[in-house]
Parts: C-alpha cells; structure tokens; sequence
C-alpha cells in the first residue's frame, strides 16, 4: 500500500466525521452514564475508541482478504472492485450533502447482523475500568454505518488483507479527533461539522475525490 492511500484513508475518515455526529453523536454521550462518577472521562473514550478502530481494522482485512480472491479469479475485477468503491464514496458525498439519501438504504442491509450484536454490548455497562470499554467499542465497530463501508468498498478494491486493514486503520485513524472530542463534552465540533456550509464543502470535496478514483479506475490520468 503507498502512503497516499493511508493519507486519503485518513482523510476521508477525517471529512466523513460530519456523518460520525449524526450516526454516534448520542452514542458517546451515553459513555459518560456508563463511566463511574468522578472518572476522568478521557481514557474511556480512548479505550472505546481503539476497540472501534480495532473492529475497522478487522472488517478491512477481510475485505481486502476478498477482494484478493476476487482478483485472482478475474483480471477485470480488480477494476470493477474501483469502481465500486468510488460509487460509494460518491453516494458518500451525496449522502452527507443532503443531495441523495441512497445510502441510507445500503445501511440498513448491516442492521441484522447488528441486531444480535447490540444486546452483546450491553454486558459492559456500566464499566468499571476503561478496559471494559475496550470490548464495548470493537462491538460497536460494526453499528451499520455508511461511511464505514465506504472505506470498506476501498480495502475491497486493495485485494490484499493487510492493505485493507492499513486503509481501515487510516479511517478509523481520521474519525478519531471528533469522536474524542464529542466524549469530552466540546460542543463547538458539533456546532461546526453540523453547520450547512461546512457540510456542503466536505460533500464536495469528497465527490472531487470520488471523480478522480473513477478515472484513475478507467486509466485516465489528471496531474
């Protein structure tokens, strides 16, 4: 894997934290119930949040796991796979946009499995030590979210499992400032990721980014 596709990992996961709001903004409020009275809050919220980015990393080793076997069956699927992963960081865009809804509709196939995963979590709260947190986090991990499996169609498209869980660790890696500082109570991130204007040049950029994935795809070249 370059540099470059850690860097872009980062960065989306760094823009698509205005969906992190949204999708777990009550989610890590509710940390603060489950944290003992008087507790610092931030080693929780670390250890909660490396469980989550753990998790990431899993899902993009077996993305990029089958992704290998994809390509290995067919040379044209490698391209395919580029393809696919530049979609959803377009819906990703429009998504956050508030251009197209439609990936609303792809989050919903990962709400079975979350299903019987929710109940599971609930056996760690209230947490006694920030390492209770840690298992708490990797399960939310897999909460059926549509910037995750964006970056996911990306470990797809890498055909290598260590590439994948790099990329994977890269967004996870990016999500991580807001996430952290929605635990500690900081009220401006919210204010300003939920801002209509920020909102619309984060979509933007990542449609700019999604277009240049298509035709790096197609084997055009742009710089």
């Amino acid at each position: 894997m370059t540099d470059l596709s850690f860097y872009a990992a980062f960065l989306i996961g760094l823009a698509g934290s205005v969906h992190c709001i949204g999708m777990c903004g009550g989610i890590v409020s509710a940390l603060t119930f489950a944290i003992p009275a008087n507790k610092n809050v931030f080693p929780y919220a670390l250890a909660y949040n490396i469980g989550r980015i753990s998790s990431y990393c899993l899902a993009g080793a077996l993305s990029g796991f089958l992704g290998q076997i994809a390509t290995q069956q067919s040379q044209s699927a490698l391209v395919v796979l580029q393809i696919l992963s530049a979609l959803f960081l377009l819906m990703l865009a429009c998504y956050i946009g508030g251009w197209w809804q439609g990936l609303a509709q792809v989050e919903r196939l990962g709400k079975y499995l979350w299903k019987h995963l929710s109940p599971i979590s609930k056996r760690f709260i209230p947490f006694k030590t920030p390492m209770h947190a840690l298992p708490y986090g990797m399960i939310w991990g897999w909460l059926p979210c549509g910037l995750v499996y964006s970056a996911l169609t990306w470990s797809l498209a890498s055909g290598n499992a260590l590439t994948g869980a790099k990329i994977m660790l890269g967004f996870g890696l990016g999500t991580l400032p807001i996430m952290l500082l929605m635990a500690l109570g900081i009220k401006q991130v919210s204010v300003l990721v939920r801002h209509p204007l920020f909102k619309q040049v984060v979509a933007l950029s990542l449609a700019c980014y999604a277009l240049f994935m298509f035709a790096s795809a197609f084997g055009f070249t742009l710089f």
